[in-house]
């Protein structure tokens, strides 16, 4: 007899433990699969989790001595690279101490196999024991009766649940077999993330970028990174380790040629960038597709009869030079797929028209209502003058302003025209000025 559930997640990662986690909590019978041997275990490196999210899904969780997260963000720091040179916009405030933080950075191997333990105890402490988390199990078919999603298979066993939330990540084939997502998606509507931890020890990284306690630093770069390939780069402190890597427009690579991790060793060669990681072993390396945040990659849409989307599945991810946003829309969209499921329970109807409400509910949300607020932004750092005429002109006018000679200093504003002489013109500059006014 096939089992059946309220639910069934695919994924273990972020959105679909979020999505678990509401569930559990709420006594919901349900099944989430993970294609990892734990969860987790499909993700290296690590990032920035933002918001109060977190908070929300394991109340007080920075007082947990084990919590999974690495360091909170007290100090954020965006650079312009030239060749030799780089300028940075550095911010650092007490009100970032200050709980829940506002983002911690993160290693996804120890994060999720955390979060999946917090669920396992949700589910525990609701008494839902016909709820499970199995991992090492691959979905290969979601089972659909008269045009209606009713399960998965995996292997030769089928498991049927009322409705099955999506949370596969990125290569979302599975919504592809469903027919929201096009069997290609546009090379420019992806990028490739190339990433590596490198360990330095504790003591070297507290001292080394000014930290204290679990206090913590990101990073992000524009300019010469990237290698002359659209794109850009970030550093992420951990607790004893630094997360370094690129984010490149797949398109721009392809046409140049170039490998991602000759890119990301060029990276870690600039002289501002090679002193943060000197000394430090590389302990783990991944390049993998991620998407761009541009709209037009979302599949067609993110629900039908008996189904939900979450995630990157969903391609719900923003970068608009402010921050990588990404794990934070992935735990919010698993929450609302979550609540959708149990609003549909209550209501005994997991139709489109029911289910619709999870696209309303993400609208609503400050994940689709930035991503398209931020649309410009997102198309403007794909502009080559963001990663090529900018951090020269930036570049160009530090060297003149904080160098000291033995010469007359000309004015500050005779010193951008120089710089600005030398790396573009007035007129593509007002016009970039333009365009970075619609957008932020």
């Amino acid at each position: 007899m096939d089992e059946r559930f309220d639910c069934i997640i695919v994924g273990g990662g972020i959105a679909g433990l979020s999505a678990a986690m509401t569930l559990a909590r709420a006594g919901a019978r349900f099944l989430l699969i993970e294609r990892g041997e734990f969860c987790g275990a499909k993700n290296v490196s690590g990032g920035v989790l933002w918001g109060t999210d977190l908070d929300r899904l394991v109340p007080g969780y920075w007082q947990d001595a084990d919590a999974g997260f690495e360091r909170y963000v007290a100090h954020r720091r965006l650079t312009f690279l030239d060749g030799r040179s780089a300028f940075s916009l550095d911010f650092k405030s007490s009100h970032f101490d200050e709980v829940p933080y506002g983002g911690v950075t993160v290693l996804r191997a120890r994060f999720d196999a955390w979060l999946a333990g917090k669920v396992e105890e949700a589910i525990a402490a609701s008494g839902a024991e016909d709820s499970f988390v199995a991992t090492n199990v691959l979905v290969e078919e979601i089972l659909k009766e008269d045009g209606r999603v009713v399960g998965i298979r995996a292997g030769d066993e089928r498991f049927l649940a009322d409705c099955v939330i999506v949370a596969e990540g990125v290569n979302n084939l599975l919504t592809r077999q469903i027919g929201l997502e096009k069997p290609y998606v546009p090379a420019d509507h992806v990028a490739v993330g190339v990433k590596e931890v490198v360990r330095l020890g504790r003591s070297v990284v507290e001292d080394r970028f000014q930290l204290h306690g679990r206090s913590g630093l990101t990073n992000e770069f524009v300019g010469e990174c990237s290698a002359g390939v659209e794109g850009g780069g970030f550093l992420y402190t951990n607790a004893d380790s630094l997360s370094i890597g690129l984010v490149l427009g797949m398109k721009d690579l392809r046409e140049k040629g170039l490998k991602p991790y000759d890119v990301l060793n060029h990276f870690k060669a600039h002289p501002a960038v090679a002193d943060m990681v000197r000394g430090g072993e590389t302990v783990e390396y991944s390049a993998h597709v991620v998407s761009t945040g541009d709209l037009r990659g979302m599949p067609s849409e993110i629900y039908a009869d008996g189904v939900l989307i979450a995630g990157e599945a969903a391609h719900l991810l923003l970068n608009a030079g402010r921050a990588i946003q990404g794990m934070d829309y992935a735990m919010r969209s698993g929450m609302l797929a979550a609540e959708t499921v149990l609003e549909a329970k209550e209501k005994g109807d997991y139709s489109a028209s029911t289910l619709r409400s999870y696209r309303q509910a993400l609208e609503g949300s400050y994940v689709l209502q930035d991503m398209r607020t931020y649309q410009d932004a997102v198309h403007l750092l794909h502009d080559p003058a963001m990663h090529t005429t900018v951090p020269s002109v930036v570049c160009d006018f530090g060297r003149q302003f904080f160098s000291v000679t033995n010469e007359a200093t000309p004015k500050a504003g005779a010193m951008l025209r120089t710089a600005v002489k030398r790396h573009a013109s007035y007129w593509d500059l007002v016009k970039l000025s333009f365009k970075a006014a619609r957008a932020l």
